[in-house]
Formats: structure tokens, sequence, C-alpha cells
């Protein structure tokens, strides 16, 4: 089952990511989605989990969750947009992935057993960071994909 994490489309969906996410199985969006739009297109690929994001306004924003926690590949993954604003200790709380986005840059790193993950953003280009996604497989292992 391949899951697609995206972040930080700020109202872009490329149509290089539209053709990427033709293989998901499933697609997490961490945030600043930017347009309601963009939630019908994913929605129309695949099932979507999004939440919401600091530029996220608006009646149709309300609906997102700020975070919210689902299971992927057996594993708790934990979606919040702007990691600065984690609230609590994920070990701790039995989660094993935590997923954000906000910075626009992708990375991935472990600590106290728990693998952070941020996709990077496939919206606008922002200063010299690449348009990216990533892929989580089974495992869970992660592919980061750069678009852009």
């Amino acid at each position: 089952m391949s899951i697609a994490l995206i972040s930080d489309t700020h109202g872009l969906l490329r149509p290089e990511v539209v053709d990427r996410l033709a293989g998901a199985d499933r697609i997490l969006h961490m945030g600043d989605v930017g347009d309601p739009a963009i939630l019908t297109q994913l929605q129309e690929i695949a099932p979507l989990t999004a939440i919401r994001g600091n530029v996220d306004y608006g009646d149709w924003a309300t609906r997102l969750p700020a975070t919210i926690e689902v299971d992927v590949h057996g594993q708790r993954a934990y979606l919040i947009h702007n990691l600065a604003q984690l609230d609590l200790d994920p070990a701790v709380a039995g989660i094993d992935l935590v997923l954000y986005g906000h910075t626009h840059r992708p990375d991935e790193r472990e600590d106290a057993g728990v693998l952070f993950v941020n996709p990077g953003s496939i919206g606008p280009r922002r200063f010299d960071l690449p348009v990216s996604m990533a892929w989580l497989d089974p495992g869970p292992s992660i592919r980061f994909e750069t678009v852009a």
C-alpha cells in the first residue's frame, strides 16, 4: 500500500504532482491546503486525510482538524502542521510516526524511537527549497521524491 505524504500546497496542485499521486492508495496532507478545491482534486485520486495549516481559514478549513492520529501500515501516525506546536511526547503517547509540514523543507529523523517526517512542499517554490513529496511504505520506510 503506497501512502503519499504531501504538505503546503498553498492553493497550487501541480499537474506533475497529480501524475505522481495517481499510484497512491492513500494521501496524507499535512496542512496549508490553501484552497478547498485542492481537497476535492486529491479526493478524486485516492482516499484523503488532511489537517488544517496556518494559512487555512474560512468555513471549509474549520472542518479540518488541527491534528489527527491515523493508522498507517499498523503504525500510529500523528499529523500536525507545525512541529513547534507539538504538545505531547510522542514516545510516551505510543506514537510511531510524526508527520508534519510548515517549513517546506524535506526532513526525516528519528528521536526516542519515533520517526519524524516532513515531506517538504508541493505548492509554490519557497526560496531555493525543492518542490517535494514523500512516500510511506511498510516498515515504515520513507522515500522522498523531488517534483520540480
